[in-house]
């Protein structure tokens, strides 16, 4: 039986390394789930999801033409559409801060006031024109900021 990607497959680890675990499937053939395929939270140490001689199902998800096989124990699991893993919320991007004030993601002091609103379609003649602006900007407050270094130690010579 060849091994095919998407394929899923039982198998039996056979080695843990501090990158993952090796698996091996039918026929003597072993195949890699790295660590960021073992599990859908965060996984820190591999021993603590995997023992030697588990038995596993793993999802085929590559095979390179070396013949080194990836495989996913955490694709290989049947799980509803609407039970996919979600993200943690994140602040607005206008600047959700709370009590703590300063300058957050949403203000960039006084580079432009931020992005645009999502709504707003911005044509390629818009945004090349605010990177012009604020390209011209930052090299006049460069320029500004060095012209009096020029000298060295002493005073400006002219």
């Amino acid at each position: 039986m060849a091994i095919e990607v998407g394929s899923k497959l039982q198998g039996k680890v056979t080695g843990i390394t501090h990158f993952g675990a090796f698996v091996e499937l039918s026929e003597g053939v072993t195949g890699l789930v790295h660590i960021s395929e073992i599990a859908d939270n965060y996984v820190k140490d591999v021993n603590d999801h995997l023992k030697l001689s588990d038995i596993v199902t793993v999802k085929v998800i590559n095979v390179d033409k070396d013949g080194k096989i990836g495989l996913s124990i955490k694709q290989a699991v049947d799980r509803p559409v609407d039970a996919a893993p979600t993200r943690p919320a994140r602040f607005d991007r206008q600047g959700d801060r709370g009590d703590r004030g300063g300058f957050g993601r949403g203000d960039r002091g006084g580079r432009g006031g931020g992005r645009p609103p999502a709504n707003k379609h911005v044509t390629f003649e818009d945004k090349m024109a605010r990177f012009l602006k604020d390209s011209e900007d930052r090299i006049s407050s460069l320029k500004k900021n060095t012209e009096g270094k020029r000298g060295g130690r002493g005073a400006r010579r002219d």
